[in-house]
């Protein structure tokens, strides 16, 4: 497939912006690996004000100035780039920086539809037992794409690693909720996901999950 790549002007906005329009769009890996295409169905937005977010605190409140220190930093490098980072040490998870450089945001891709380069997919995900579970999670989908602390800091607006607006995708109904596995900003919607598409992840949102934790204490 010969397809343009989003330039960075794309992810130059408002972050929520990006995380639904990107809904959609595919991402590929086009390498001496191989060929890998997927349409994403889920993603989730983190913004700088947003405690949920990796760069939460790192603004100092007097000066606007940006404190070189953690990851998080690396949220408000240029739109566009990549910020990968591990989970429960086992898992790496994608996002891409949005918003112009300075200021804090990201998107998290959930979940992809997979298209192209299946076989090498569950090369990387071996325990998948269909298409439908090969990258229906954040953790699933970088193992089918190969992508690990090697792909961080990158510009996901060029290969090996990018993304490019699919001129086949149809029309489709977005839904939102509170975002998955987190602990704080649960009252935020601003996880955006293909209605229907039985490629999103079966994760619990964290409001549902939190509401769920209190029942047993209700019944007591």
């Amino acid at each position: 497939m010969n397809l343009t790549p989003l330039t960075a002007g794309f992810f130059d906005r408002p972050t929520l912006d990006v995380a639904r329009d990107m809904l959609g769009v595919l991402l590929i890996r086009d390498d001496e690996t191989g060929y890998r295409a997927g349409r994403i169905v889920e993603t989730e937005a983190y913004t700088q004000d947003d405690p949920a977010f990796h760069g939460w605190g790192i603004v100092d409140r007097h000066t606007g100035l940006i404190k070189p220190d953690g990851r998080g930093y690396d949220l408000f490098a240029k739109p566009g780039t990549s910020y990968v980072y591990l989970i429960y040490g086992m898992y790496w998870l994608l996002n891409v920086v949005t918003e112009r450089e300075g200021v804090g945001g990201a998107v998290l891709i959930r979940a992809v539809e997979p298209m192209h380069g299946i076989d090498l997919m569950y090369e990387g995900r071996p325990a998948a037992r269909n298409e439908r579970e090969l990258a229906n999670g954040p953790g699933k989908l970088t193992q089918a794409f190969g992508v690990d602390k090697s792909q961080h800091g990158i510009m996901l607006t060029e290969p090996p690693l990018y993304f490019a607006a699919d001129p086949a995708v149809a029309p489709c109904t977005i839904s939102t909720s509170c975002r998955i596995g987190i602990t704080r900003g649960i009252d935020l919607p601003w996880r955006f996901f293909v209605d229907d598409s039985p490629y999103v992840s079966p994760g619990i949102p964290s409001d549902i999950a939190a509401e769920r934790r209190r029942e047993p204490e209700r019944r007591r």
